[in-house]
């Protein structure tokens, strides 16, 4: 049996252990990898990223490491991961000992789509506001004061690297890629997720899957079982 191990990026303001779950639910045939960036969870005083090079050239090591020995590799992202994954997709294509299986992008328009209204330069109170609308739900965290205040400079950090993400390339990658969706999603619509087709000659599929935009959180055995059948080709 091939083994694929599946590094997992998480959304803007995230930590891995948003994918921890997913261990326990994955088929044996998947390792769940969570990714961990810096400026969160046990890297917290760590300072986070703005940039898209800086995250993919700082996060390339312990990609590495979670990739040593594996069979095969995918990776998943949603919304500022999904980007960060398909950079990442583009650097492991060109490391050597790496085999790169497939990229799932989820919950994100494709790399030439950028958003119309931005956030990170708004002040604390707009920017949450427009924040829960980009990721449609509220954090309970960002209602208490005390934790907004430590939570705040690492998702402002986050969403300017997603929002100054432009891509390094057009070039196509050789790795088949599914784009993915919530079916209720009212940030991404088809159209935009369609856009991603453009990023690979190695086969696209476009999947809807039942939920809203953060349908993950709700449905990852479903989620997971899609992305064991797309891998199997």
């Amino acid at each position: 049996m091939t083994r694929t191990t599946l590094l997992c990026f998480p959304y803007a303001g995230a930590g891995p252990s948003v994918y921890q779950p997913w261990r326990r639910l994955a088929p044996p045939e998947l390792e769940v990898a969570p990714v961990s960036l810096p400026g969160r969870e046990k890297r917290f005083v760590e300072e986070p990223y703005r940039r898209m090079e800086q995250a993919v050239d700082g996060l390339l090591d312990e990609v590495l490491e979670l990739a040593a020995g594996a069979d095969r590799v995918a990776l998943f992202g949603h919304s500022m991961g999904a980007v960060l994954a398909y950079e990442m997709t583009r650097r492991l294509t060109g490391t050597a000992g790496v085999t790169v299986a497939h990229l799932f992008v989820s919950g994100s328009p494709d790399p030439w789509s950028g958003r119309d209204r931005t956030a990170a330069d708004l002040p604390d109170d707009e920017f949450v506001a427009r924040v829960e609308e980009f990721a449609g739900y509220t954090h309970p965290a960002l209602e208490d004061p005390d934790m907004r205040e430590l939570l705040l400079p690492g998702l402002r950090a986050d969403v300017e690297l997603h929002e100054t993400y432009r891509p390094a390339s057009d070039k196509r990658i050789e790795v088949p890629v599914t784009a993915l969706r919530g079916a209720d999603d009212t940030l991404v619509a088809d159209a935009a997720l369609i856009g991603w087709e453009r990023v690979t000659s190695a086969g696209f599929a476009a999947r809807r899957l039942p939920g809203g935009h953060m349908y993950l959180a709700d449905s990852p055995a479903v989620l997971l079982d899609l992305v064991r059948r797309e891998l199997a080709g």
